[in-house]
């Protein structure tokens, strides 16, 4: 366990990274690392599509990580793509064939979770991370605002602008003018509008800046003796002047200001600049820590059996008033009704369908809160749309279809896969919230569900819960219709008690 390595890819919008950890403890001690710059945001049209061009860059670097993760398990790595993936129309499409070349499942992940993992990457940078900080980092198609203390985010924000749109939006063919630099410093100022007074009104102790624009500007700033330390206001000031008398990113003669970092640079710095007016911001300091290693220390909570994941699920509990021993209750009883068929699979693939099911049961009715009737369809919109921190958006996107699929018609999710794993769990979930919808407790389980000789499922339910139960009896009798609609076999057979017969 202490020598145990862990792995963090990170598929930016400009670029992609891969960071190797070596877990001792509670620690994780970076290792090894791998940069890719795709500038995959560039390849994203107007209509939301993502060019062939981009993709291949993107699919050969991720041939390249793959290389260096071999021999990797795969609860060992987590791979995390952000805004350019949230956004484009055909990322479904470019993913299959990503995960093919990495090797691994690939996570899209919402804005402001892609915040708050870039805040547990910071906080364990900073020598005093008990102060509160203010968060700022640039990405290619988005900036995510973090306040916090300690490792606990208090403002979680993510905005759609980025170093790499807004260079090519501002600056297209790398021309610099002051009239363009204006432009998108206002075009940020609006968007930073929307969370600049709420940030103010909480404050800050320290203001830190992280990922790959945030260190440019330090790196620039600091080697031309624009300022001493970080990022400063004067500094940005006297950089401004010279990136105008250039004209262009061709003719910016800097120190520190790499190649690859050059076609995005001014749109980073047209970014900062407005964040430290709309914030008043005077000074910034550069952290290390970022989305990578926040993944990684979110990967270390999971692997210590800590995940955020749990406590998101009890907090929605709490905060959507669900009857949390109903919920128990049908959680317990779907778990039943899944471990048979658990056996023949890898034990942490088993893992991870209990914890599916048992979330998708503990949260099923969170949609009451909004009205009892059609309460599935509210439950799917809330687990499908709300901030679930440690959540992926795919992730989020299977809680929702579990939750939809747990009553009513199952042509709603006639488009899964036939198979799909999550059959079962709907299966197993239909079936449990059935049995349960006296919201009573179970002395014993009343049936067992089995593969039939068809393929379909087979439920071999006792005759006295039958009797004793019709209604919930004629609930279980109508699935037989549901899933026959849905293209599948479900079958009912009665267990009764043998006869006894009396002696001669």
């Amino acid at each position: 366990m202490p020598q145990s390595l862990v792995c963090a890819v990170d598929l930016g919008s400009n670029s992609f990274r891969l960071q190797v950890g070596k877990v001792r403890g509670n620690q994780i001690y970076p290792l090894d690392g791998l940069k890719e710059a795709v500038r995959l945001a560039a390849g994203l049209g107007s209509d939301k599509m993502l060019d062939e061009a981009a993709q291949q860059r993107g699919l050969e670097a991720l041939r390249r990580f793959n290389e260096r993760l071999r021999g990797f398990r795969p609860e060992s790595v987590r791979a995390v793509a952000t805004n350019t993936l949230r956004v484009a129309k055909n990322a479904g499409e470019f993913l299959r064939r990503a995960e093919e070349a990495l090797g691994f499942p690939i996570e899209v992940i919402a804005g402001r979770e892609e915040a708050r993992l870039i805040y547990v990457g910071v906080a364990h940078t900073l020598p005093e991370p008990s102060r509160q900080q203010l968060v700022v980092d640039i990405g290619g198609g988005s900036t995510e605002f973090i306040i916090g203390r300690d490792f606990e985010s208090l403002h979680l924000e993510s905005l759609y602008m980025g170093c790499v749109s807004y260079s090519m939006r501002y600056f297209p063919g790398g021309l610099i003018s002051r009239a363009a630099l204006n432009e998108a410093e206002m075009a940020a100022a609006s968007q930073l509008e929307a969370i600049s007074g709420t940030y103010r009104a909480t404050g800050w102790e320290l203001a830190v800046g992280s990922s790959g624009s945030a260190k440019a500007l330090v790196d620039v700033l600091e080697l031309n003796g624009f300022c001493r330390s970080g990022i400063t206001r004067e500094g940005m000031a006297k950089l401004r002047q010279v990136m105008l008398k250039a004209g262009h990113i061709d003719r910016l003669d800097l120190q520190g200001l790499r190649s690859d970092r050059t076609p995005v640079f001014i749109g980073g710095f047209a970014i900062m600049s407005a964040v430290f007016k709309a914030l008043d911001i005077d000074q910034m300091v550069f952290s290390e820590g970022a989305l990578r290693l926040g993944v990684l220390y979110d990967l270390l909570g999971r692997y210590h059996r800590q995940d955020l994941r749990d406590a998101t699920v009890l907090n929605f509990m709490q905060r959507y008033q669900v009857d949390a021993v109903q919920a128990r209750r049908v959680a317990d009883t779907a778990l039943q009704l899944l471990e048979p068929f658990l056996g023949s699979l890898p034990a942490e693939v088993a893992l991870s369908e209990r914890r599916f099911l048992e979330w998708a049961a503990l949260l099923h009715e969170v949609g009451m809160s909004i009205a009892h009737s059609s309460y599935h369809k509210h439950s799917a919109y809330i687990l499908g749309n709300a901030d679930m921190p440690g959540f992926s958006r795919m992730e989020q996107g299977r809680l929702a279809r579990l939750a939809l699929a747990q009553r009513g018609k199952l042509e709603r999710v006639q488009g899964l896969e036939a198979n799909s794993p999550d059959w079962l769990l709907i299966l197993c979930l239909r079936t449990a919230a059935i049995l349960h919808r006296s919201r009573l407790s179970l002395e014993a389980l009343p049936l067992q569900i089995e593969i039939d000789r068809d393929g379909g499922y087979l439920a071999n339910v006792r005759h006295e819960w039958q009797q004793t139960f019709p209604l919930s009896a004629a609930a279980l009798q109508d699935e037989v219709q549901q899933w026959l609609r849905a293209g599948r076999s479900f079958r009912i057979k009665t267990l009764r008690k043998p006869t006894v017969r009396s002696g001669a």
